[in-house]
């Protein structure tokens, strides 16, 4: 039994005890919050759960290695010469979000290229975000040459920003998402991005959720991201 739950706490409660109301035997979560527990289960008894995608730190989770994968992108684009790259952040609450940053931190740091604080925007996954980080990032006078948005929801808003503001990808912004849904091979522009292995993740936390359901100590499944370079990042122009 699947429910969706729109990344809405209230709405993941009501459809967690939905579930648990149905008998079901576990649960795979993949909009956990960082800090947040887990609902109980019938009676306030544990329910064997495993989370997905993120993690809060506490219970099994299976993962894509989102720090690795953010050091991945960033590092693409410090290798094609830029200096001035620009971050779509996601929100807080998730890890993913928090992992991807510190990525693009570190490889930055690693470059020897001073963190930009400045260049940071963003608090959400959605593609409005991604548009409204977009805007206030290249409207700035010393813009960026390149962005890593943290999802591609985010990528294609900034690319909304970009032409709003008579900007082209990649001849004036080099452009990296992350996930690799279907749709970015398939824009005008194809995006370079960072392919999250979902159907390792999906087996990893299946053998997570047997462990779960034999008390066993919780552990992390962690699988490794591809970059997919594609026609939206070229060398920097001085």
């Amino acid at each position: 039994m699947v429910a969706s739950t729109g990344d809405n706490p209230d709405t993941e409660r009501v459809a967690v005890e939905s579930l648990v109301r149905r008998r079901v035997d576990g649960l795979i979560l993949t909009t956990a919050r960082i800090n947040t527990p887990v609902p109980p289960g019938p009676a306030g008894q544990p329910l064997p759960h495993v989370l997905a995608l993120r993690t809060n730190g506490t219970s099994f989770a299976s993962l894509g290695d989102d720090r690795l994968g953010a050091h991945l992108a960033t590092r693409h684009l410090l290798d094609l010469g830029h200096q001035r790259i620009g971050l779509v952040c996601g929100p807080p609450y998730a890890s993913t979000a928090r992992d991807r940053e510190a990525g693009y931190r570190d490889a930055l740091t690693e470059a020897g290229v001073p963190i930009n604080e400045s260049l940071l925007a963003g608090d959400s996954f959605s593609m409005q975000s991604g548009e409204a980080a977009g805007r206030t990032l290249l409207a700035r006078p010393d813009r960026p040459t390149a962005i890593f948005a943290v999802n591609d929801n985010n990528a294609i808003g900034v690319m909304a920003a970009a032409h709003t503001l008579g900007l082209h990808v990649p001849d004036d912004l080099s452009l990296v998402g992350y996930n690799d849904i279907p749709v970015v091979s398939r824009l005008p522009v194809p995006l370079t991005t960072v392919r999250v292995p979902f159907p390792q993740i999906a087996a990893n936390a299946l053998e997570l959720l047997r462990d779960a359901g034999n008390d066993e100590p919780p552990r992390d499944l962690v699988a490794a991201p591809t970059l997919i370079p594609r026609k939206s990042t070229i060398a920097c122009t001085p």
